[in-house]
């Protein structure tokens, strides 16, 4: 399913990720899989403290193009609460000319029970042309380098 080394970002249930049965609602498992994307590109160093002349207020570091979730998913384990200590892990999968896929297992990081499986392609575009570009060098080297 995924090859490379795994990225854990950790991150601690707050009250207002809950729904009124208690527990962390549906949509917020998004943002969960975007803190964790966010948190790896800076640890491969792929986020600028500014956006670059010519992107769209991106800080992955890409001149004139960004890097766009074009598809997310998200498969439900178990209910998370709040104040419970989270661990997304995160692993690089396919590569191609203009897009890469990045896989998540959320787990408890206590009882180290399975809360959710996320998958996103990401897609590198340029909203000058409005159309997918490659990757860039500099990028795909990052992307490589998450490998191991």
């Amino acid at each position: 399913m995924t090859d490379g080394s795994v990225f854990t970002h950790r991150l601690t249930v707050r009250f207002r990720d809950c729904d009124a049965l208690g527990h962390v609602n549906n949509a917020v498992y998004f943002t969960y899989l975007e803190q964790a994307r966010i948190a790896w590109w800076r640890h491969l160093g792929g986020l600028l403290e500014q956006p670059l002349e010519g992107t769209r207020g991106s800080t992955i570091g890409l001149p004139g193009a960004d890097t766009i979730v074009a598809h997310a998913e998200c498969d439900y384990r178990a209910p998370a609460y709040m104040n419970d200590d989270l661990d997304i892990q995160l692993t690089l999968g396919a590569s191609g000319r203009s897009s890469f896929t990045l896989h998540y297992a959320i787990v408890n990081a206590a009882t180290r029970q399975p809360i959710a499986d996320g998958k996103t392609v990401s897609v590198t575009f340029d909203y000058a042309t409005g159309r997918s570009i490659p990757i860039p060098d500099a990028t795909r080297a990052l992307l490589e380098r998450s490998r191991g």
